[in-house]
């Protein structure tokens, strides 16, 4: 299916991390993009051609946001937030994430949406087959017999289960994508929605400015995960969607590293020492890493931005970020060096 600049796309979550992204890019694709979300982008313009603010868990809502001849929607918009949160609000998760996604999916067939991209997770995989550090890559098919992890992965999963349905039953096109670990700039980066990557950031750029070289990581740091970063994300999104796969499919790095090794890498492009202090906190599965075979053959390109240069990226944006809200600003002297 070939780009066409009269096409119109809604986009879903578009005031959060990777649905502003996404409506960049697919503005500078061409398209026309209706962002809708229940908060405007946090830290960027927006740049969508409309951007409604409007809650999809309301039947109502999801009628409006598809009005007006919508050929595609990417459906991204989800309660959801580090391993903090999604650890501890199982119910709001489950509640609010079933209603968003069964409104917005009814809502698109009624209005003969030609396209549906639904963002599915890497959290919908067994437990059982993440509890090592080394852990074998995961496959698609992996999913089945199913134990997701927590409410977030169940939500996820049902609404896996329900595209396939409409697409089955309705023959509407449906996508589906599983991201692994997504980070990168412009996203939350405190509050304890924020993900592995930007905690991170966040607390070198505090030890790098405090003069505290403590950094607190939950439990032992040999936790194992892969992390992609958001403009491979929406590259890949976009490619999903153009192409005529209709099984869910893997998007993330394949490079699998410790939280421990995470700090490190954070910490060098911070250009400064830190020492770890392990405590108590929620870690998720013990391991999780993407196997990309399938991504390679269905989409001919796999993510293509290093680790080291994405967080090289997000940490100088997180930095800023920190230093305004310590009241430092960019014209001051840096600290000294160890």
């Amino acid at each position: 299916m070939s780009e066409n600049k009269q096409t119109r796309v809604l986009v879903t979550g578009a005031g959060g991390f990777i649905g502003h992204h996404l409506v960049t890019y697919l503005k500078n694709k061409g398209y026309w993009v209706r962002g809708v979300d229940l908060k405007y982008p946090e830290y960027t313009d927006v740049d969508a051609d409309e951007f409604e603010i409007l809650d999809l868990r309301k039947w109502d809502n999801c009628l409006q946001a598809m009005r007006g001849g919508i050929d595609e929607v990417y459906a991204l918009a989800a309660d959801m937030g580090g391993m903090g949160f999604i650890t501890t609000h199982h119910a709001q998760i489950l509640y609010n994430n079933a209603l968003i996604n069964l409104h917005t999916m009814e809502a698109a067939r009624l209005h003969n949406v030609k396209r549906y991209l639904y963002t599915s997770s890497a959290c919908i995989y067994p437990e059982y087959l993440q509890t090592d550090t080394n852990v074998k890559p995961l496959k698609e098919e992996d999913a089945y017999p199913a134990q997701p992890q927590d409410a977030y992965g169940w939500e996820k999963l049902l609404t896996e289960i329900l595209a396939h349905y409409y697409q089955t039953d309705y023959s509407m096109e449906t996508r589906i994508v599983r991201f692994h670990n997504i980070f990168g700039e412009y996203g939350t980066w405190e509050g304890g929605r924020e993900k592995a990557p930007a905690a991170m950031c966040r607390k070198v750029a505090t030890a790098r400015l405090t003069g505290n070289p403590t950094v607190e990581i939950w439990g032992d740091g040999e936790q194992t995960r892969s992390f992609c970063h958001v403009d491979d994300c929406v590259e890949g999104i976009y490619r999903l969607m153009r192409s005529d796969y209709r099984e869910p499919l893997n998007l993330g790095q394949d490079r699998m590293i410790s939280i421990n090794e995470l700090a490190d890498m954070v910490a060098d492009a911070a250009g400064v020492g830190i020492e770890k202090k392990h405590v108590p906190g929620p870690q998720g599965v013990r391991g999780r890493n993407s196997d990309n075979t399938r991504l390679r053959q269905v989409l001919g390109w796999e993510p293509e931005i290093s680790l080291e240069a994405g967080l090289k990226r997000t940490y100088d944006w997180i930095e800023s970020q920190v230093k305004k809200k310590m009241g430092i600003s960019e014209a001051q002297p840096e600290p000294a060096a160890d």
